[in-house]
């Protein structure tokens, strides 16, 4: 019996080694870590002031597989998997953006650093905004991509929103519609939102769909959106106060294109904002090489001695 459990254990060790490496940039490290009473999955490469990417959905951190080997030249690099998502812990509850700022703040502290540049796509783009919100102290720079801050968004197709926000905050029905064709959700969702719908390549597809089909990855991911209004009540208790780092907004031109900026714009007062003029929602993947650029380029500034 002791043989067989020890088998059987080994044989889920190297399951799981499998899962994380085949995606991995060459010389990144899978690493995990307990935060905020949850297993925490994340990507680290490089040496250098701690730069943390968080990715939206239906993704994980492999959207910026691109973007890690050449970030890394300059930063310690750290791509965490979101709570419930990819390789990290799914839990039942703490979807909320507040819990999952708080996440990262323990990510930042477990890094060994005392602050981090953020940048933050998607839904990852609320989790920094909130972080930023809650912990101002741990982030040096901040930077927004094709996001709207918590509370800004749209939700009513009706008058031009986005419909899928009330789909995927709905109780049970997109559990339901997507079982068993979530590959197939996947990749319709992102060719509906990208501008270059051969950037999202079918093996970036079939990463993010072998994650979010196992057990309580879509109901996890879906999970981010039913605590969207949770996240809004939450950012109205922050109204008057602005951020006091230095923010740079990125968005596609078609994607959320100015939206973001003017969204900001009253929130903080050393706010800088670019398009990708040929890039949809997913720049980290459409437009990687001018995202690395202007992250470069808002970054970099501060690694220089006075």
């Amino acid at each position: 019996m002791k043989k067989l459990i020890s088998l059987t254990l080994l044989a889920l060790l190297c399951s799981t080694l499998s899962f994380n490496a085949a995606a991995l940039p060459e010389g990144a490290k899978s690493e995990f870590t307990h935060v905020n009473g949850m297993r925490m999955h994340y990507v680290k490469m490089g040496q250098g002031p701690l730069l943390i990417l968080l990715h939206g959905w239906p993704q994980t951190w492999y959207e910026w597989n691109n973007t890690i080997p050449v970030l890394a030249g300059k930063f310690t690099v750290v791509a965490p998997d979101l709570r419930g998502l990819g390789l990290s812990e799914k839990t039942r509850t703490g979807y909320d953006k507040q819990t999952i700022a708080n996440d990262i703040a323990e990510l930042i502290k477990r890094n060994g650093a005392g602050s981090a540049f953020v940048v933050g796509h998607d839904m990852g783009g609320k989790v920094a905004y909130v972080l930023s919100l809650l912990h101002p102290e741990l982030v040096t720079k901040l930077i927004l991509v094709d996001c709207m801050p918590p509370g800004s968004e749209n939700m009513d197709a009706a008058k031009g929103g986005m419909w899928h926000y009330g789909f995927h905050m709905a109780a049970d029905f997109p559990e339901m519609l997507t079982k068993n064709r979530e590959r197939e959700y996947i990749s319709a969702q992102m060719r509906k939102w990208a501008h270059h719908k051969d950037a999202i390549t079918p093996r970036a597809i079939d990463e993010y769909a072998k994650h979010y089909a196992s057990p309580g990855g879509m109901t996890a991911g879906f999970n981010y959106y039913r605590a969207l209004p949770e996240d809004a009540r939450f950012v109205s208790t922050y109204v008057d106060k602005k951020f006091t780092m230095p923010i740079l907004t990125i968005a596609g031109r078609y994607g959320v294109s100015d939206k973001l900026f003017k969204a900001m714009r009253p929130k903080a007062d050393n706010l800088k904002g670019v398009i990708a003029e040929d890039s949809g929602h997913f720049v980290p993947e459409e437009a990687s090489t001018f995202l690395v650029e202007q992250i470069m380029n808002f970054l970099t500034p501060a690694l220089e001695p006075d």
